[in-house]
């Protein structure tokens, strides 16, 4: 523990200028906006704290605004979005689900490994220190072309292998998630983690301070160099010399993480404490301006009491480390030994570093001199921070891609070998060498594990009986680069479909929105038509916004030519509730004799989908067809089927179109398909086109009849398509092979890309 001043710190107190405001990321008017509100002109400590507090990361400038506009109220509902460490709905019984998804972008791209491990801990804590024990983890990847590029394979070796290593010794299971690839993802990519917990509604922890004279506690692990100026880093693009910011990568430890989660828990069945919240993003800093500003008080706090693993760290760097495994704990006073006991039994540093004061003020100490003087409220998000609204200006790309019409290309004289070829896309191929290294069944509560689902699926013991859990990530950067708007309500709308396949009912969703650089006109004509497709879906399927993450900046700036973005990417993080876990259903074929119906509309359409661009080549188009009115009526009609018990399966036909879908519902079981094409339409586009708003379920021939009446009444189209088959692949009486051969192409193709070095 550092407890001398050295000359080093002492010139971090002189005054310092716009020069020094720019290297840290500061405007110049950001830098007279401070002086304003200080009455004086800075420090450097203090200088620091708003380069980081007013990073893209932290203020979310440049979005709030729009941010804003998304519907945030919802029976379910428990706190107001962006308000706690997670979001919060009400599951029933007297429980509470806690979630929430985040990105690691940045970090991921330069140091793969410690990028992801730290993103899983980083958004598992935002999960227990809400009170929340986690149930389930979930992550939305994007890598470049593995096939082609040995960056891109570095990227997925590191990242894969950084949450699996993370997560199995934290002991949560991964229960779901997506992978895409596409080379605009090849130097940025994305790394979206998410969990869900489960916590009792009288024991919710929230992240905030108040009570002056009660004493502040920063416990976990020792605070480090690692990290710092990490939020800084993240709202900045990806250069030649990205590479020199790697201390910024945060380096993480499973085993201590699963310790705090344990003291955490136990803390939060007492009463001793005010509030209490993770150090992510920004650190000490970050932690103790929220958790004031929302409570409406101050802080004095003392660094050198804080445990520091490294000799000489200053205070700046003590206040802006973003070392991992850490909180931020506002106690009752006179309850200080009943909590410093919880920490020395699990053996973690607990230490009081400060006290709540009356006021607004931030008072940072070293070694009793005033080292940095702050208002909380001038640094958070909805107080001081700056607001901007950015230039928008529409692409032009957007009115080439209206253009195309599928006549455009013809069909194929061998949809066999197109079908097959399919499969061996990375984009729909299988994930098992993924997957594989996750722990899927810890905790044995997964519900999908010898039986998959278009969600992950857990069961709350914790609640007793037999309630559970959807859970699913969703998002097609594709759609929504050919166009943001409707994209964004295809994102919702998938995510919704998946959870109601399975029976659940949706009721809330988490966002990691990426996206380029904000500055950029046409990247944030991006962002905003997301942000009302988003919120026009959300309002219609009934899921309100909880919270979420803003990530700009995923773009790379070249020394020559023009800056290349990542695909504008909103990955929608859902969770449904499933009252009876029994009355489940999963996506495969269960029995041979099985009728197979298509419900929702089907048209000649074939933009946007991995068929077009695989196969033709042709990278402009424009969405794929969508109405969310019939995604409504699906959805309702899909629940309806599941609580009577009328469908043996359900798997939502998506990327890949229906031949994918129905491929991906025989594997489980080893059982094929018997099946006609709608003859007024294209063959192709039938079979591989990817219109929303459909899905394929199985009915056993004796509940037809009911099952045809459920449908009528809820006024989805529908058509028998054929039936379940022992394991022969047929379409239009061709015989396409059977379910092996296609088993065997689809899980060969990332196991071979990956296998390059």
């Amino acid at each position: 523990m550092s407890t001398t001043t050295s000359p080093a710190a002492h010139a971090d107190l002189q005054p310092a200028g716009l020069d020094i405001a720019k290297k840290l990321g500061l405007l110049p008017e950001e830098y007279e906006q401070i002086k304003t509100i200080l009455g004086r002109t800075p420090n450097f400590n203090e200088l620091s704290i708003y380069s980081a507090m007013w990073s893209e990361h932290c203020s979310y400038k440049n979005s709030i605004r729009l941010l804003k506009t998304l519907p945030r109220s919802g029976a379910r509902l428990l706190a107001e979005a962006g308000q706690e460490n997670a979001g919060l709905v009400d599951i029933g019984d007297g429980w509470a689900c806690a979630f929430k998804i985040e990105s690691h972008n940045h970090p991921s791209a330069i140091e793969p490994y410690q990028g992801a491990a730290t993103g899983v801990g980083g958004i598992n804590r935002d999960i227990f220190t809400m009170g929340a024990r986690p149930i389930a983890q979930l992550n939305s990847l994007r890598f470049g072309d593995i096939t082609t590029e040995a960056r891109s394979r570095w990227h997925m070796r590191g990242v894969v292998k950084g949450i699996g290593d993370y997560g199995n010794a934290f002991g949560v299971p991964v229960l779901g998630g997506e992978v895409y690839f596409d080379p605009c993802y090849t130097t940025n990519p994305l790394v979206n983690a998410m969990s869900v917990g489960v916590v009792r509604t009288d024991k919710v922890i929230s992240a905030i301070s108040e009570g002056p004279g009660n004493p502040v506690f920063i416990v976990g692990s020792s605070t480090g160099k690692d990290g710092i100026h990490g939020a800084s880093f993240a709202s900045k693009d990806i250069t030649g010399s990205s590479m020199d910011d790697l201390p910024a990568v945060q380096v993480g430890d499973p085993f201590m993480e699963k310790l705090l989660l344990e003291a955490t828990l136990e803390l939060a069945e007492t009463d001793a404490i005010i509030g209490m919240q993770d150090m992510g993003a920004a650190g000490i800093i970050c932690s103790t301006s929220e958790m004031s500003a929302k409570g409406g008080c101050g802080m004095d706090v003392h660094l050198e009491h804080v445990p520091t693993r490294q000799e000489g760290m200053r205070p700046w760097e003590i206040l802006l480390s973003e070392s991992q495994e850490r909180m931020l704990v506002v106690v009752k006073k006179g309850r200080e030994a009943e909590v410093k006991a919880i920490f020395d039994k699990w053996d973690l540093n607990c230490v009081e570093i400060g006290t709540v004061t009356k006021g607004d003020t931030l008072r940072f100490f070293w070694n009793g001199e005033p080292v940095a003087t702050v208002p909380a409220e001038s640094l958070v998000l909805g107080g001081g921070a700056p607001v901007y609204t950015r230039e928008e200006k529409e692409p032009a790309y957007i009115a080439e891609n209206a253009r195309f019409k599928p006549d455009m290309v013809p069909v194929p004289d061998d949809l066999k070998a197109v079908a097959m070829d399919l499969l061996a896309s990375p984009n729909i191929a299988s994930k098992r060498w993924i997957t594989e290294q996750y722990d899927t069944m810890v905790r044995t509560l997964n519900m999908g594990t010898n039986a998959p689902a278009d969600a992950g699926l857990v069961l709350l013991k914790e609640a007793g009986g037999k309630k559970g859990l959807a859970v699913t990530v969703d998002c097609n950067g594709r759609y929504v680069h050919a166009d943001p708007y409707t994209g964004a309500m295809i994102a919702v709308s998938e995510a919704a479909r998946n959870i109601s396949c399975t029976g659940a009912e949706p009721c809330g969703v988490t966002n990691c929105l990426n996206f380029g650089n904000p500055y950029d006109p046409e990247v944030y004509w991006q962002f905003a038509q997301v942000i009302r497709g988003m919120g026009d879906a959300c309002r219609a399927l009934g899921t309100p916004v909880t919270g979420g993450n803003v990530s700009f900046y995923n773009q790379t700036v070249k020394e020559q030519g023009p800056a290349v973005a990542v695909f504008p990417t909103p990955t929608i993080g859902m969770v449904g509730v499933l009252d009876d876990i029994d009355k489940r259903v999963g996506l495969a074929f269960r029995a041979k004799g099985d009728l197979i119906f298509l419900l929702g509309r089907s048209t000649d359409d074939i933009a946007c989908s991995e068929y077009l661009v695989r196969h033709h080549l042709v990278q402009r188009s424009p969405a794929p067809y969508f109405d969310l009115r019939e995604e409504q009526a699906l959805h309702q009609v899909l629940r309806e089927l599941c609580q009577q018990q009328l469908i043996t399966a359900a798997h939502d036909v998506s990327d890949g179109g229906l031949w994918t879908t129905l491929v991906e519902m025989g594997m489980p079981n080893g059982l094929g398909f018997d099946v006609l094409t709608d003859s007024e339409l294209r063959p192709d586009a039938f079979m591989f086109g990817e219109g929303q708003g459909r899905a394929v379920v199985t009915v056993h021939v004796d509940n037809e009849n009911e099952f045809l009446d459920h449908v009528r009444v809820g006024s989805v189209p529908c058509i028998l398509l054929g039936h379940v088959t022992k394991g022969k692949l047929v379409v239009d009486d061709e015989h396409f092979g059977f379910i092996a051969d296609a088993r065997a192409i689809y899980e060969a193709a990332i196991p071979e890309a990956m296998a390059e070095q």
